[in-house]
């Protein structure tokens, strides 16, 4: 027989309404006594409270959905331990689902989540479901987009400043003498690769450097090492090279040891990206760092203002990149 709130409430000599207060947390007008009490009884008895009953009278599940564009990027587990920490904090669960940057998984993931009814959602949006992603504002679902943009959509939004620390980046490098200077992104499908990419080519610019096609590669990563093998095959390779994430990071550190390009001395890095061994490797490599866990803080709280209908500012939440300068960027005048 199942054990009900009116049998651990006879047991702890309380309300029902009591007991209702305390599986809630509402401690404000119980004794300390009162609250042992009930949780002796609920332990002795074995007591499972009925979530779904509850989240059908609450109208709420206490579960959100966090829909990741590629759980592979360190920025993204990142992220999706910031938010769930946070909501963890307030009894509420988190169902995480990888899109794999595909839009039609993306959209099955949306529907799926929604049709089991998770209070809300925090998506990394591959830019290509609009008209699902305007479905959910009409209807006031409470949604967050994180670490990208989408046009004339009004969401709230958490991102970096792309573009800005893709220029200091670029600018670090020209300070250091490099004069020829690449970029590696993956196809410029979604804004943050396209800000990083204007960033990169302002600075040349701004520094009166050419912005030359063959020194810019946007390409799937799979295609990555045959575009690399095109790149350092021109008459007058790259010196250095801006890599615009983990992945790409990964595919240029593959290319370089399969063609004995060395690090640091032939060819100056910089990387886009939260790299944990950033430090620990040789020669040390440069990267732009993102705050991601103070951003997936940031994202968590506006979505459980948007459940709880709280009032919430619907301008994107920027937060800004910190260059950490490493061996892999000491100048050409080091490659000897």
């Amino acid at each position: 027989m199942a054990i009900t709130m009116a049998d651990v409430a006879k047991r702890a000599g309380v309300s029902k309404s009591t007991v209702s207060q305390f599986l809630n947390k509402r401690y404000e007008y119980m004794s300390e006594e009162t609250r042992y009490k009930i949780r002796d009884a609920i332990k002795e008895l074995g007591y499972q409270p009925n979530y779904v009953a509850r989240s059908l009278k609450q109208k709420r599940t206490s579960m959100i959905g966090i829909i990741v564009a590629n759980i592979m990027h360190r920025f993204s587990t990142e992220v999706c331990r910031a938010l769930e920490d946070y909501f963890n904090n307030y009894d509420m669960n988190a169902i995480i689902c990888n899109a794999d940057n595909d839009p039609e998984k993306e959209r099955k993931y949306i529907e799926m989540l929604r049709a089991k009814q998770v209070d809300g959602l925090i998506i990394f949006p591959t830019g290509q479901n609009i008209e699902l992603y305007q479905e959910m504002i009409n209807a006031a679902y409470p949604v967050v987009f994180m670490d990208r943009k989408v046009k004339d959509l009004i969401v709230p939004t958490v991102v970096v400043n792309n573009k800005e620390a893709t220029k200091h980046a670029v600018e670090h490098l020209i300070k250091k003498q490099y004069t020829k200077i690449a970029i590696a992104t993956e196809e410029l499908t979604i804004s943050t690769r396209y800000e990083r990419k204007q960033g990169y080519m302002e600075a040349l610019k701004n520094n009166n450097m050419p912005v030359l096609e063959e020194y810019m590669i946007s390409t799937p990563i799979h295609l990555m090492a045959e575009e690399l093998e095109k790149l350092f095959s021109l008459e007058e390779p790259p010196t250095a090279l801006v890599a615009a994430n983990d992945l790409v990071f990964l595919e240029v550190l593959k290319f370089a040891k399969e063609n004995d390009i060395k690090i640091g001395k032939q060819l100056g890095l910089i990387v886009f990206d939260n790299i944990p061994f950033a430090n620990l490797v040789s020669p040390t490599v440069t990267t732009i760092s993102q705050p991601a866990y103070d951003m997936g803080k940031k994202a968590a709280e506006l979505l459980l203002k948007l459940i709880n209908k709280e009032e919430v500012t619907y301008k994107n939440t920027v937060y800004s990149c910190e260059l950490y300068v490493r061996e892999s960027t000491k100048g050409p005048g080091n490659f000897l």
